[in-house]
This record gives structure tokens, sequence and C-alpha cells, in this order.
């Protein structure tokens, strides 16, 4: 697929197709909406993981101390009772096999990104706090992005308070994780950013941009979805070429399938990981 025809492809989709790819530390070389707002969805964990290790190296905690492991969170809305999570919602049962009983707070935020545990992301946004994620996200310098509530707290939602993330908040964010891990960063220590970075590329949801990478490509990532929205989020690392950003943010409707969502994503990661050498090949027909 050339550049044009990638750009043709995502004006014929519906709904907002947000991408924002270039090199690490650069300018970015493509963007496409990438300052539309989406809801997060699981992307959300990026900065949860990022606030969990900024916490430890503040000496809040201790990441290895074990934790109770239970099913009970306060909401952000302040008149609302404690809610739970479902496991049926929830991808990874090696958490909720915890359940009554103890885990380390470094274990759960493995779960977290290398399964999307739920039930490990509430659990950590109670130990941290919404405003340390808050923090993380003003420290990346993001514009948009709000991580305002745990996950099925239901009550806030319906009080308008929710997920959101754009394409460059989300590169922002793990442009300071990268780049951090070999000099001082605005987010954490070049020792978390390391730590942060071996856990995004242990990622065992291998799919959305990894589908559109070679076999055995190296790259941290996190993906998230629900009905009608489908994002992607990584730094790819090839063994032959300057290590990239890309995230691609989909918002298309609940009549799109998730196997068509996944298939976008995976198709502009293909074209991007293509354009490797020179990415400014992808400007073409750009739509901005």
């Amino acid at each position: 697929m050339a550049a044009e025809d990638l750009h043709a492809r995502l004006d014929r989709e519906p709904g907002t197709i947000s991408v924002f790819t270039g090199h690490l530390g650069a300018p970015p070389t493509w963007t496409r909406q990438a300052e539309a707002t989406h809801y997060a969805a699981s992307t959300m964990k990026l900065a949860v993981l990022a606030a969990l290790h900024r916490a430890a190296e503040a000496g809040h905690l201790d990441l290895d101390t074990p934790v109770e492991v239970d099913n009970v969170f306060t909401s952000a809305r302040p008149d609302a009772p404690p809610y739970s999570c479902r496991r049926a919602y929830d991808n990874d049962a090696a958490v909720w096999d915890h359940l009554g009983g103890r885990a380390s707070l470094r274990w759960l935020a493995e779960r977290m990104i290398v399964r999307s545990s739920n039930l490990a992301t509430n659990l950590i946004i109670e130990h941290v706090g919404l405003p340390a994620v808050a923090e993380v996200w003003r420290l990346a310098g993001a514009q948009h992005s709000v991580t305002g509530r745990g996950i099925e707290d239901f009550a806030a939602r319906e009080a308008g308070i929710s997920n959101l993330a754009t394409a460059a908040d989300l590169a922002a964010l793990l442009s300071a994780v990268a780049t951090g891990a070999t000099r001082p960063g605005p987010v954490a220590s070049p020792a978390g950013c390391v730590a942060m970075l071996d856990v995004l590329c242990a990622q065992q949801i291998r799919q959305d941009i990894a589908e559109g990478l070679p076999d055995g490509t190296r790259l941290a990532h996190k993906n998230g979805w629900v009905r009608g929205v489908r994002h992607g989020a990584a730094v790819v690392y090839p063994a032959d070429a300057e290590a990239y950003l890309l995230v691609v943010c989909t918002t298309v409707g609940k009549d799109q399938t998730d196997v068509d969502a996944r298939q976008l994503v995976a198709d502009v990661s293909r074209q991007v990981w293509r354009a490797r050498h020179d990415l400014s090949v992808l400007i073409s027909s750009s739509p901005g």
C-alpha cells in the first residue's frame, strides 16, 4: 500500500482516525487528527504505570511490598458509594485468582500492562490516587488527555467523568518514558523508565500495531479497546533503523467490527514499518 493509498483509505473510514508517528526525540513526521480526543480505553494504563513508578521513587510506597487484593474501589464521583469491577470483562484471570489474598504492586503493574488487567489497574489507582495520574499527563506535556476515573466506575461515568486520550498525548508520554531511559526526563528516573519499558516490551496481547510488524520485532506498547474504539500506542525498535513512535487511535462507531478495527490499526502500522528508513515518505498527500 503506497502512502497515498493509506491516506485515501483513512479518508474513507467512518468516525475519527488519529495517527502520530515520528522518530524518538524528533518532531513528528506525520500526524492525522492527532489532537482529537478519544475515549482512552486501556491506553490510560500507561499513565497509571508511570504514576506508580513516580510514587515509588518519591518513597510513598514500595513496589515489592504485598498489598491486599480486593474488589472495592473509591468512586471518582464524591457522593457515590464504592464500586467493583467485573471478572467477566477482564483479560487476566491471574489477578482475580489472588482476590482475598496479597500481591506486590510491581506484579500488579506487570499484569496491568501485559494482560491489561482491569482489577490490577483499579488497585494501583487506589494506592497512587488519580491526582498522581493527572500529574503524569502534565509532566509529559499532554494537552487534552484525562484519567478521571477507574475502570467500571459507572457512577462517575454517569456524572460525565471520563478517561480521554489523544494520539499526540499518548506519543508524548511514551516518548518521555523511552527517552527517559537514557537521560533524566520529566516523568521518572532512568531506572524507572527502563523498568516501564521492560514491562511494555513484555506485552502479551500482541495485536493492533504489533500485527503490522514482522514477527520478533521489539516494541514497547499498550493497546486498548471497547466496542467502537480501538487504539495502539508503541515505541517500535527496528534492528535496521532508528526507533520510532506510532500511535493510532480509532473511534469508528459501534457498527465497525473489532476485527475491522484491528486490521485498520495493523495496516497503518505495516505502512509505517515499510517507511521506517525514511518516514518522510508518509507526508505525501497527508491530510495533516
